[in-house]
């Protein structure tokens, strides 16, 4: 029987960013993944500016973005009643290399650390499988397919199929399912999908051809949407994935249905066709016991927005710190149930937002009546009623920045709670906040030097303008074997922190603030970071 710290179930981005993430916390894991390796598909395109500040801290954003998309390629948005007829409306978003100017600029908070980076999941899950794969203590095992698990007072025996047919037993701390939408590891579990809603199939044509652009009438683009098809440019050149609704391209070949949404015949090479459903739901838990649930597996999304790779992303560094500190011996039984609650919120609040986008584009899609194309009194008002629609509608796709960046761990349990009302937690504008569960926001303490990459990644106290030396509070951590350190920050971050003292998780999340450091309760406050106390108890602690 083999041994491990963590099985993970699923070689997905989401799995093989949990074991990056664990191996290089020290922690061993297993991952098995029926597949033998990527599939050639999309599936998503982008990695959002905090997924990329996450990739920056293990080490691969500059390889992510060496093999995505060029970070000057354009990013507008274009909505057209069809590929010839003239745009009804074109945004213009700035390229990464445009956000990552702005970002050196800026130092109020109000930016991310990283910019976007635009990866298609064909690209990015193979360079992530590199990564893990030559992370010391992380062993891969793609083509073996999961079939069970038993859970014991002392931990999980995963049975799985080696290629050869033959079995493997593997024996771990814990287990962890990011083996997608229909996950064993949920079933298994028999914890249910709790739905907001779901549409009608789509079919989605994934080509290839150097003539595209040259054959419609709105120029180089990332997204066109029009009144019933999208049309995303991938990360290769002259690469694109076409979602048209299956009912309206039903019995037709992949020629015919490209011509009939460009209207004309161009040369393509096509590379995937596949049929699939909208669906919005999120599991009811995010595991149980020794066994937890990421990505997919605990949520779905609709793809407008952009939130299902992402929110995986923000699954596996929550889990991957409390999994570390759990088998390290530093962690109390509180601190592994927090991932279940806080990323619960986190991935309904993602559902809703995910939701509110998809209702924006059906909004303005409503209006469209067969007269939008007449150069007609009628047609010149509806193609009018569907510019005003989309003005509004259509950039929730594209601009839920609060989604992002802005979520808060509000009523953790391993979160101090503060006296007053948190701020409102907005989905489409990005509000740097420095509230008890907020993700730190980021500053510069020098030109070129941030705040991130100086934390490091255990607890970490920042001190603004301050000569205190915390050193008692350093010991409680100390005397549980946390990994921690004080990090020295100008007086101009008060300006963003509102504290003079300031405690983030290893995730970034801010734990706790003040104006000055906690006395008699410093043991308290350690014991209950690490999930070793109550939150009522560490909350009566920091009142006294």
């Amino acid at each position: 029987m083999a041994e491990t710290d963590v099985v993970i179930v699923g070689g997905g981005p989401v799995g093989l960013t949990l074991a990056i993430a664990l191996g290089q916390r020290g922690v061993k894991c297993v991952l098995v993944e029926h597949k033998d390796q990527a599939l050639f598909m999309p599936r998503m395109d982008l990695c959002n500016a905090r997924s990329m500040e996450f990739y920056r801290r293990l080490g691969i954003a500059s390889e992510i973005r060496r093999r995505g998309y060029d970070a000057d390629s354009c990013m507008d948005i274009v909505i057209a009643p069809d590929m010839q007829h003239e745009p009804l409306l074109r945004f213009e978003y700035p390229t990464a290399n445009q956000s990552r100017a702005r970002i050196a600029m800026t130092n109020d908070g109000t930016t991310a650390r990283e910019p976007y980076a635009r990866i298609s999941q064909y690209t990015l899950e193979p360079l992530l499988r590199e990564v893990a794969e030559g992370t010391p203590g992380v062993t891969v095992l793609f083509s073996h397919e999961f079939e069970q698990f038993e859970e014991g007072p002392d931990g999980v025996v995963a049975a799985v199929r080696q290629p050869d047919g033959k079995p493997l037993s593997i024996r771990a701390a814990y287990l962890v399912g990011c083996d997608g939408g229909s996950s064993k590891v949920r079933r298994q579990l028999s914890i249910k999908l709790e739905s907001m809603g779901d549409g009608d199939p789509w079919h989605h044509l994934f080509y290839e051809s150097t003539e595209f652009n040259a054959a419609h009438a709105h120029g180089v683009a990332r997204h066109y949407y029009t009144a019933d098809t999208l049309i995303i440019t991938q990360d290769r050149p002259h690469f694109f994935g076409l979602h048209v609704p299956a009912a309206r391209v039903e019995g037709l070949a992949p020629d015919a249905i490209l011509s009939r949404v460009l209207h004309r015949d161009v040369p393509f090479r096509l590379h995937q066709t596949v049929t699939w459903s909208p669906r919005l739901l999120t599991a009811e838990a995010h595991g149980r016991d020794r066994i937890f649930l990421a990505g997919d597996a605990a949520h779905q999304y609709i793809p407008t927005g952009g939130f299902g790779l992402n929110t995986g992303i923000v699954d596996t560094i929550n889990l991957s710190w409390k999994l570390a500190a759990a088998i390290q011996g530093w962690a109390g039984p509180g601190l592994l149930e927090s991932y279940r609650s806080e990323q619960q919120r986190v991935g309904k609040r993602n559902c809703a937002a995910s939701k509110e986008a998809a209702e924006g584009l059906l909004g303005w899609r409503s209006l469209v009546g067969p007269e939008i194309f007449d150069d007609t009194d009628a047609g010149r008002e509806t193609r009018e009623r569907v510019r005003v629609s989309a003005n509004v509608g259509q950039r929730k796709s594209h601009e839920m920045h609060g989604v992002e960046l802005g979520y808060i761990h509000l009523d953790s349990p391993v979160i101090a709670s503060e006296v007053g009302d948190a701020p409102d937690d907005t989905v489409r504008h990005y509000v740097p906040s420095a509230w008890p569960g907020a993700h730190l926001p980021h500053f510069w303490l020098s030109p070129g030097r941030s705040i991130y990459d100086v934390l490091g990644h255990g607890f970490a106290l920042i001190t603004v303008g301050s000569e205190a030396h915390p050193s008692d509070l350093a010991d409680a951590f100390a005397g549980f074997g946390a990994p921690f350190t004080v990090v020295p920050a100008p007086s101009s971050a008060l300006n963003i922190l509102q504290r003079r003292f300031v405690l983030v998780r290893p995730d970034l999340h801010i734990a706790w603030r003040g104006d000055e450091l906690p006395g008699s309760e410093i043991a308290g406050l350690a014991l209950g970071f690490l999930g070793r106390e109550q939150r009522a108890a560490l909350s009566n602690t920091l009142s006294q």
